[in-house]
Protein backbone atom coordinates (compact mmCIF):
# COMPACT_ATOMS: atom_id res chain seq x y z
CA UNK A 1 0.00 0.00 0.00
CA UNK A 2 1.51 3.52 -0.47
CA UNK A 3 2.18 6.16 1.72
CA UNK A 4 -0.55 8.51 2.00
CA UNK A 5 -0.21 12.70 1.84
CA UNK A 6 -3.63 13.94 2.57
CA UNK A 7 -3.25 17.44 1.26
CA UNK A 8 -5.44 20.71 1.64
CA UNK A 9 -8.37 20.85 -0.79
CA UNK A 10 -8.48 24.60 -0.31
CA UNK A 11 -5.01 25.84 -0.02
CA UNK A 12 -2.75 23.75 -3.07
CA UNK A 13 0.50 23.14 -2.43
CA UNK A 14 0.62 23.33 1.27
CA UNK A 15 2.91 21.13 2.35
CA UNK A 16 5.20 20.95 5.37
CA UNK A 17 9.34 20.04 5.26
CA UNK A 18 8.74 16.27 5.72
CA UNK A 19 6.29 15.88 3.12
CA UNK A 20 8.30 18.53 0.63
CA UNK A 21 10.52 15.76 1.39
CA UNK A 22 8.64 12.93 0.88
CA UNK A 23 7.49 13.81 -2.52
CA UNK A 24 11.01 14.81 -4.03
CA UNK A 25 12.32 11.61 -2.86
CA UNK A 26 9.94 8.94 -3.68
CA UNK A 27 10.03 6.95 -6.53
CA UNK A 28 6.84 7.81 -7.83
CA UNK A 29 4.35 10.02 -6.63
CA UNK A 30 0.60 9.59 -7.50
CA UNK A 31 -2.55 12.15 -7.31
CA UNK A 32 -6.22 11.13 -6.73
CA UNK A 33 -8.67 13.54 -8.41
CA UNK A 34 -9.06 15.67 -5.28
CA UNK A 35 -5.63 16.60 -4.91
CA UNK A 36 -5.44 17.82 -8.58
CA UNK A 37 -4.54 21.37 -7.42
CA UNK A 38 -1.53 20.08 -4.92
CA UNK A 39 -0.33 17.96 -7.88
CA UNK A 40 -0.15 20.99 -10.30
CA UNK A 41 1.80 22.33 -7.51
CA UNK A 42 3.59 19.91 -7.05
CA UNK A 43 4.81 19.48 -10.43
CA UNK A 44 5.73 23.03 -11.21
CA UNK A 45 8.48 22.37 -8.48
CA UNK A 46 9.93 19.84 -11.02
CA UNK A 47 8.51 16.37 -9.75
CA UNK A 48 6.79 14.23 -11.99
CA UNK A 49 3.33 13.52 -10.71
CA UNK A 50 0.75 10.98 -12.35
CA UNK A 51 -2.92 11.43 -11.80
CA UNK A 52 -4.99 7.79 -10.65
CA UNK A 53 -9.02 7.69 -10.53
CA UNK A 54 -8.92 4.46 -8.49
CA UNK A 55 -7.30 4.67 -4.44
CA UNK A 56 -7.25 0.57 -4.57
CA UNK A 57 -4.41 1.03 -7.42
CA UNK A 58 -2.26 2.75 -4.78
CA UNK A 59 0.97 0.46 -6.48
CA UNK A 60 4.04 -0.44 -4.23
CA UNK A 61 4.84 1.36 -0.43
CA UNK A 62 7.51 3.58 -1.93
CA UNK A 63 4.79 5.47 -3.73
CA UNK A 64 3.37 8.43 -2.09
CA UNK A 65 -0.62 9.00 -2.98
CA UNK A 66 -1.62 12.30 -2.87
CA UNK A 67 -5.59 12.77 -1.61
CA UNK A 68 -7.73 15.14 0.08
CA UNK A 69 -9.40 12.41 2.13
CA UNK A 70 -7.93 10.00 4.66
CA UNK A 71 -8.01 6.35 3.95
CA UNK A 72 -8.50 3.65 6.30
CA UNK A 73 -5.27 1.87 6.88
CA UNK A 74 -2.84 3.52 4.51
CA UNK A 75 0.33 5.04 6.83
CA UNK A 76 -0.13 8.64 6.97
CA UNK A 77 2.68 10.71 5.81
CA UNK A 78 3.06 14.38 8.10
CA UNK A 79 2.09 17.34 6.43
CA UNK A 80 1.34 21.17 6.54
CA UNK A 81 -1.67 21.70 8.95
CA UNK A 82 -4.10 24.33 7.15
CA UNK A 83 -4.10 27.81 9.56
CA UNK A 84 -6.81 28.84 11.79
CA UNK A 85 -9.36 30.16 9.21
CA UNK A 86 -8.85 28.24 5.99
CA UNK A 87 -12.43 27.11 5.88
CA UNK A 88 -13.61 30.45 5.58
CA UNK A 89 -12.61 29.32 1.71
CA UNK A 90 -15.55 26.89 1.37
CA UNK A 91 -17.56 29.96 2.51
CA UNK A 92 -16.87 31.81 -0.34
CA UNK A 93 -16.45 28.91 -2.54
CA UNK A 94 -20.18 27.43 -2.06
CA UNK A 95 -21.38 31.26 -1.53
CA UNK A 96 -19.98 31.71 -5.01
CA UNK A 97 -21.87 28.72 -6.39
CA UNK A 98 -25.20 29.64 -5.00
CA UNK A 99 -24.88 32.79 -7.21
CA UNK A 100 -23.25 31.55 -10.60
CA UNK A 101 -25.11 30.31 -13.78
CA UNK A 102 -26.38 26.91 -12.36
CA UNK A 103 -27.32 27.85 -8.69
CA UNK A 104 -29.73 28.59 -6.59
CA UNK A 105 -32.60 30.76 -8.44
CA UNK A 106 -33.03 33.33 -5.17
CA UNK A 107 -29.78 33.85 -4.39
CA UNK A 108 -29.07 34.80 -8.06
CA UNK A 109 -31.82 37.44 -7.92
CA UNK A 110 -30.67 38.95 -4.35
CA UNK A 111 -29.85 43.14 -4.61
CA UNK A 112 -28.37 44.77 -1.72
CA UNK A 113 -31.04 46.46 -0.87
CA UNK A 114 -33.40 43.64 -0.59
CA UNK A 115 -30.49 41.71 2.18
CA UNK A 116 -30.12 44.52 3.97
CA UNK A 117 -32.99 42.93 6.41
CA UNK A 118 -31.58 39.75 6.63
CA UNK A 119 -28.17 41.68 7.98
CA UNK A 120 -29.68 42.85 10.88
CA UNK A 121 -31.94 39.98 11.64
CA UNK A 122 -29.21 38.10 11.98
CA UNK A 123 -27.24 40.60 13.95
CA UNK A 124 -29.82 40.36 16.24
CA UNK A 125 -30.50 36.54 16.99
CA UNK A 126 -26.53 36.41 17.25
CA UNK A 127 -26.93 39.31 19.93
CA UNK A 128 -29.36 37.19 21.55
CA UNK A 129 -27.41 34.24 21.02
CA UNK A 130 -24.28 35.68 23.00
CA UNK A 131 -26.69 37.44 25.73
CA UNK A 132 -28.16 33.82 26.82
CA UNK A 133 -24.16 32.45 26.70
CA UNK A 134 -25.42 29.56 23.99
CA UNK A 135 -22.13 28.43 22.55
CA UNK A 136 -24.16 26.30 20.11
CA UNK A 137 -26.52 28.86 19.12
CA UNK A 138 -23.67 31.63 19.37
CA UNK A 139 -22.00 29.55 16.73
CA UNK A 140 -24.94 28.86 13.92
CA UNK A 141 -25.72 32.53 14.07
CA UNK A 142 -22.01 33.98 14.38
CA UNK A 143 -22.31 31.64 10.82
CA UNK A 144 -25.28 33.30 9.73
CA UNK A 145 -24.31 37.24 10.19
CA UNK A 146 -20.87 35.92 8.15
CA UNK A 147 -22.95 34.44 5.07
CA UNK A 148 -24.82 38.01 5.23
CA UNK A 149 -20.91 39.81 4.61
CA UNK A 150 -19.58 37.24 1.98
CA UNK A 151 -23.21 37.37 0.05
CA UNK A 152 -23.41 41.28 -0.24
CA UNK A 153 -18.92 41.27 -0.91
CA UNK A 154 -20.72 38.29 -3.72
CA UNK A 155 -23.28 40.80 -5.10
CA UNK A 156 -20.95 43.69 -5.20
CA UNK A 157 -17.87 41.85 -6.73
CA UNK A 158 -20.25 41.71 -10.06
CA UNK A 159 -20.99 45.59 -10.42
CA UNK A 160 -18.22 47.22 -12.45
CA UNK A 161 -17.51 49.29 -9.69
CA UNK A 162 -17.52 47.00 -6.73
CA UNK A 163 -15.12 44.97 -4.82
CA UNK A 164 -14.73 41.40 -3.31
CA UNK A 165 -14.49 39.98 -0.24
CA UNK A 166 -10.60 39.88 -0.70
CA UNK A 167 -11.13 43.49 -0.58
CA UNK A 168 -13.23 43.81 2.60
CA UNK A 169 -10.45 41.71 4.35
CA UNK A 170 -7.98 43.94 3.14
CA UNK A 171 -9.34 47.10 4.53
CA UNK A 172 -10.39 45.49 7.19
CA UNK A 173 -6.82 44.10 8.47
CA UNK A 174 -5.31 47.86 7.22
CA UNK A 175 -7.84 49.47 9.70
CA UNK A 176 -7.01 47.41 12.21
CA UNK A 177 -2.99 47.79 12.21
CA UNK A 178 -3.59 51.27 11.53
CA UNK A 179 -5.97 51.72 15.17
CA UNK A 180 -3.42 49.51 17.07
CA UNK A 181 0.13 51.55 16.57
CA UNK A 182 1.18 50.42 20.44
CA UNK A 183 1.04 46.54 18.72
CA UNK A 184 1.87 47.10 14.90
CA UNK A 185 3.77 50.58 15.51
CA UNK A 186 6.02 52.25 17.55
CA UNK A 187 3.29 53.49 19.64
CA UNK A 188 4.97 51.72 23.29
CA UNK A 189 2.25 50.42 25.83
CA UNK A 190 -0.62 51.87 26.22
CA UNK A 191 -3.33 51.27 29.01
CA UNK A 192 -7.27 50.81 28.31
CA UNK A 193 -7.69 54.50 28.69
CA UNK A 194 -5.11 55.51 25.81
CA UNK A 195 -6.09 52.97 23.41
CA UNK A 196 -9.66 53.91 23.72
CA UNK A 197 -8.07 57.91 23.42
CA UNK A 198 -6.06 56.79 20.11
CA UNK A 199 -8.32 55.11 18.61
CA UNK A 200 -10.80 58.36 19.02
CA UNK A 201 -7.89 60.45 17.57
CA UNK A 202 -6.86 57.95 14.73
CA UNK A 203 -10.33 57.59 13.40
CA UNK A 204 -10.57 61.81 13.26
CA UNK A 205 -7.63 61.93 11.23
CA UNK A 206 -9.24 58.96 9.23
CA UNK A 207 -12.69 60.31 8.52
CA UNK A 208 -12.49 63.86 8.67
CA UNK A 209 -16.04 63.76 9.66
CA UNK A 210 -17.97 67.24 8.47
CA UNK A 211 -20.33 66.65 11.33
CA UNK A 212 -20.52 65.32 15.38
CA UNK A 213 -23.41 62.91 14.22
CA UNK A 214 -21.84 61.66 10.68
CA UNK A 215 -21.35 57.98 10.91
CA UNK A 216 -23.71 57.50 13.76
CA UNK A 217 -26.26 54.97 12.35
CA UNK A 218 -29.93 56.46 12.55
CA UNK A 219 -31.21 52.41 11.51
CA UNK A 220 -30.23 51.33 14.98
CA UNK A 221 -32.50 51.53 17.85
CA UNK A 222 -33.39 55.23 19.05
CA UNK A 223 -31.83 54.31 22.41
CA UNK A 224 -28.72 53.18 20.97
CA UNK A 225 -28.94 56.18 18.39
CA UNK A 226 -29.25 58.63 21.22
CA UNK A 227 -26.33 56.80 23.34
CA UNK A 228 -24.04 56.74 20.97
CA UNK A 229 -24.59 60.31 19.95
CA UNK A 230 -24.53 61.41 23.62
CA UNK A 231 -20.69 59.36 23.85
CA UNK A 232 -19.70 61.32 21.17
CA UNK A 233 -20.80 64.59 21.96
CA UNK A 234 -19.55 64.28 25.44
CA UNK A 235 -15.94 63.50 23.66
CA UNK A 236 -16.18 66.80 21.58
CA UNK A 237 -16.91 68.28 24.37
CA UNK A 238 -20.18 69.73 22.96
CA UNK A 239 -23.33 69.73 24.78
CA UNK A 240 -25.73 66.73 25.78
CA UNK A 241 -29.21 67.09 27.26
CA UNK A 242 -29.97 67.64 30.65
CA UNK A 243 -29.74 63.86 32.80
CA UNK A 244 -33.21 63.06 34.14
CA UNK A 245 -33.49 61.82 37.84
CA UNK A 246 -32.46 58.04 38.29
CA UNK A 247 -34.28 56.49 41.06
CA UNK A 248 -33.81 53.20 40.16
CA UNK A 249 -30.53 51.57 42.29
CA UNK A 250 -29.06 49.08 39.55
CA UNK A 251 -29.74 48.47 35.92
CA UNK A 252 -32.51 45.47 36.73
CA UNK A 253 -34.36 48.13 38.20
CA UNK A 254 -33.56 50.59 35.73
CA UNK A 255 -35.12 48.62 32.87
CA UNK A 256 -38.03 47.90 35.42
CA UNK A 257 -38.96 51.30 35.15
CA UNK A 258 -38.60 51.79 31.58
CA UNK A 259 -40.82 48.59 31.03
CA UNK A 260 -43.18 50.54 33.10
CA UNK A 261 -42.94 53.70 30.71
CA UNK A 262 -43.68 51.11 27.97
CA UNK A 263 -46.71 50.07 29.45
CA UNK A 264 -47.82 54.08 30.17
CA UNK A 265 -47.47 55.02 27.07
CA UNK A 266 -48.66 52.63 25.09
CA UNK A 267 -51.88 52.66 27.57
CA UNK A 268 -52.32 56.52 25.66
CA UNK A 269 -51.80 55.32 22.63
CA UNK A 270 -47.87 56.54 22.21
CA UNK A 271 -44.96 54.49 20.42
CA UNK A 272 -42.27 55.05 22.88
CA UNK A 273 -39.63 54.22 20.16
CA UNK A 274 -41.25 56.46 17.83
CA UNK A 275 -41.64 59.33 20.35
CA UNK A 276 -37.83 58.46 21.48
CA UNK A 277 -37.07 59.08 18.29
CA UNK A 278 -37.91 62.15 17.51
CA UNK A 279 -36.46 63.53 20.72
CA UNK A 280 -32.92 61.62 19.12
CA UNK A 281 -33.59 62.93 16.11
CA UNK A 282 -33.59 66.88 17.28
CA UNK A 283 -30.82 66.36 19.53
CA UNK A 284 -28.88 65.05 16.25
CA UNK A 285 -29.70 68.58 14.92
CA UNK A 286 -29.07 70.78 17.96
CA UNK A 287 -25.35 69.00 17.75
CA UNK A 288 -25.15 69.79 14.19
CA UNK A 289 -25.99 73.04 14.75
CA UNK A 290 -23.86 73.43 18.17
CA UNK A 291 -20.35 71.94 16.35
CA UNK A 292 -17.81 74.52 15.09
CA UNK A 293 -17.48 75.10 11.75
CA UNK A 294 -15.26 73.64 9.75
Amino acid sequence: MAHLLAVSPRLPGLLGPAAWRAVSTAPAVWALPGAAATAEAVRSAGVEVTDVADPSAAGPDDVVLLTAAEAAGAPVLPAAPEPVGAHLLDVVAVMDRLRSPGGCPWDAEQTHASLRRYLLEEAHEAYDAITDEDPVAMREELGDVLLQVVFHARVAAERPDGFDVDGVADELVAKLVRRHPHVFGDAGPMDVAGVEAGWDEIKKAEKQRRSPTEGVSTSQSAAAWGAALVSRARRAGLPTPPAAQLAADDPAGLGEHLLGLVVAAGGRGWDVEDALRTAVRRYAAELDAAAPPR
